[in-house]
């Protein structure tokens, strides 16, 4: 199954490196929180480190809004250890960082370089019940915003607790909303 906007997750099961433990991490597991999903090419690169450090920035706003953090990649959860130990970039995450070895993940949410055998640079935001809102797939050499994310949660919970209105492009929280109607059409 390919991941796909309003479609679940894929079902998964891995091991993961998280505050200093080994831990397994099912789709069952992140379900009742909102999620977010960081894949990236491989450990010890050179955008990886970055990115994943600027969502480590953010990491405490994320959970104060309820959300879970998963960076997967298809290196080992050992390899994951190892860069956190090494790396003070990487030393910064206290979120979840998924082993994928097998690609499953990687390919549930078709975001698999087959014939690298590594990810692509994909987000995806997940509500509590699992199903995906945001999907985002950038090249390899473009890096992405953790701030940019943030703002994409708060917009998904709002449309998500306000049926009816949706967030205008780069809606701010605290901005003004639209009510989508007939009334409405050629206005903006």
């Amino acid at each position: 199954m390919m991941a796909k906007i309003n479609q679940s997750i894929p079902e998964f099961t891995v091991q993961a490196f998280h505050n200093g433990e080994f831990k397994t991490v099912s789709s069952e597991d992140v379900k009742g929180k909102w999620s977010i999903f960081l894949f990236y090419p491989a450990d010890f690169t050179f955008v990886c480190p970055t990115e994943l450090e600027d969502m480590a920035k953010h990491y405490e706003e994320l959970q104060g809004l309820g959300v879970e953090v998963y960076s997967v990649s298809t290196d080992t959860h050992f390899s994951h250890k190892a860069w956190h130990d090494s790396s003070e970039a990487i030393g910064k995450i206290n979120y979840y960082m998924l082993g994928d070895p097998t690609g499953a993940v990687t390919r549930g949410f078709d975001v698999m370089i087959e014939e690298d055998g590594l990810a692509m640079r994909g987000t995806f935001l997940a509500d509590p019940d699992g199903i995906i809102q945001v999907a985002e797939i950038h090249n390899g050499g473009i890096g992405r915003s953790a701030k940019d994310m943030v703002r994409k949660v708060k917009a998904a919970q709002y449309v998500r607790e306000n049926d009816g209105e949706v967030c205008p492009a780069a809606w701010e929280q605290g901005e003004a909303t639209l009510t989508p109607s007939l009334d409405l059409v050629g206005k903006i």
